[in-house]
Parts: structure tokens; sequence; C-alpha cells
């Protein structure tokens, strides 16, 4: 009985080191932030935690290209909103135009 999950796809243009960088120091700023907890096994990130209130339990695979995985679907009310925000910080995070210190303000 396996908990729904959310697919989540962010495509990226920077080397896969540069993304894997800037991905750990996103869930680095989130652990010290929401005290999220993320465990690295090569280019994979497992969390588990919760931002504003959402129970987040994630796996996300950094590769050429894009960082992609499941999160824990966090019900049919939440489920954009948890998509959305996990999205929407790791397109900022990977943005080249940004750099990964812009990300504590407002991450």
């Amino acid at each position: 009985n396996r908990m729904k999950m959310l697919k989540i796809e962010v495509p990226h243009r920077l080397s896969k080191e540069e993304a894997l960088d800037r991905a750990k120091k996103l869930l680095g700023y989130w652990g010290t932030k929401y005290g999220i907890r993320s465990d690295w096994r090569g280019d994979t990130a497992h969390m588990d935690g919760k931002v504003m209130g959402i129970s987040l339990q994630a796996t996300l695979t950094i590769s050429e290209g894009s960082v992609h995985g499941e999160a824990s679907d966090p019900g049919l009310l939440l489920r954009n909103k948890a998509r959305k925000y996990i999205e929407e910080k790791f397109a900022m995070a990977l943005d080249p135009k940004h750099k990964p210190e812009d990300l504590m303000r407002g991450a």
C-alpha cells in the first residue's frame, strides 16, 4: 500500500556537478530553516520533514539536464502547492542567473 507520489521534474542547463552543488546548498538551507533531513547517496537525495506545514518525503536525482524524482502527495488540497513549491525552488536554485546565496532569501 504505497503512498501516492507526485512526479517532480525540473529542467536545468548547468553541468551536473554545478546542479548537484546547488541542490545540496538548497537542501542544506531547508535543513537549517525547516529541519528537513536530507540523506545523499551519490546523485540522489532522500528528504524527510515538513515545509510550511506540509509533510514532505521525497527522492530527487540530479542528472544532466534535469532534477527529477517524486515527492509524497499531501492530498488533493495541497498537491499543486507542494509540487509548485519544490519545482519553483529547484528551478531558482538551478538558474544560472541566480547565485546559490540568492536562494537563502525567500527559499
